[in-house]
């Protein structure tokens, strides 16, 4: 439960903060302008979470920098010859007005959208978005059943959800990992990159330096998966808090 909600400035950086009943402090920097949130204990002093907001303020600009130089896509219109991408690969969208079901495939260089008469692009929208839902949710549980041996963990449950800030996120207690439904739009091996990282995560909840060699023994490559997938251009929005 939220308790307070401020806002602290250190020179030129704006910090939301927000106090909530939990134990430990969270950080987060926000696109696509590199908004900064902070997440503390009630009982956590403004001087303390100052001193710890310092503390990480290298980090704070560097994460800054990477949102604001990242590439955004033009927002879709959902009409042909428009640009989408599967699997790191681009087809040219052609749409299809029929009377029947509305569908999503692949042919050749094309992605072909079948909607019925008079669709608006909203709806033409959710059709392919639960298309590239449908994707991630067959692509995942191969990756899971061929990394769990390896890593020695065992994900009890995963989820694919559209995320705004994280390509992926785990729960350390339940065993379970989300995963961005963008991640269809990427090549296949930027979302291995993500299970393993979210699956490491089980092993390791932190990104400390155990969390490092374990990926670095797990997959090590991953650093150039990370720096693929960041340079890639990301969803178009109207960002909100």
């Amino acid at each position: 439960m939220i308790t307070e909600i401020a806002t602290m400035r250190l020179n030129d950086l704006e910090v939301e903060v927000i106090h909530k009943n939990i134990k430990n402090v969270h950080l987060s920097v926000y696109p696509p302008d590199g908004k900064v949130k902070v997440s503390a204990p009630v009982a956590m002093s403004s001087d303390t979470l100052r001193v710890f907001v310092i503390s990480k303020l290298g980090w704070i600009k560097q994460q800054q920098a990477k949102l604001r130089a990242q590439q955004r896509e033009a927002p879709r219109e959902y009409i042909d010859r428009e640009s989408h991408f599967v699997w790191g690969k681009r087809y040219l969208l052609k749409v299809e007005e029929k009377d029947a079901p509305p569908a999503v495939e692949l042919k050749h260089s094309r992605m072909l959208l079948s909607v019925r008469p008079g669709t608006s692009p909203e709806n033409k929208q959710a059709v392919v978005a639960a298309w590239y839902r449908n994707n991630l949710k067959q692509t995942i549980p191969p990756l899971i059943e061929q990394w769990q041996p390896r890593i020695g963990v065992l994900v009890q449950r995963f989820y694919v959800q559209r995320m705004k800030t994280k390509w992926g996120s785990c729960s350390f207690h339940s065993g379970t990992i989300r995963l961005n439904t963008e991640l269809a739009k990427k090549p296949l091996a930027c979302l291995e990159y993500i299970v393993v990282h979210e699956m490491t995560h089980l092993l390791e909840p932190t990104h400390n330096s155990r969390f490092i060699a374990l990926m670095d023994q797990f997959m090590p490559k991953w650093r150039f998966y990370r720096d693929q997938l960041n340079r890639l251009p990301v969803r178009h929005e109207e960002w909100g808090y």
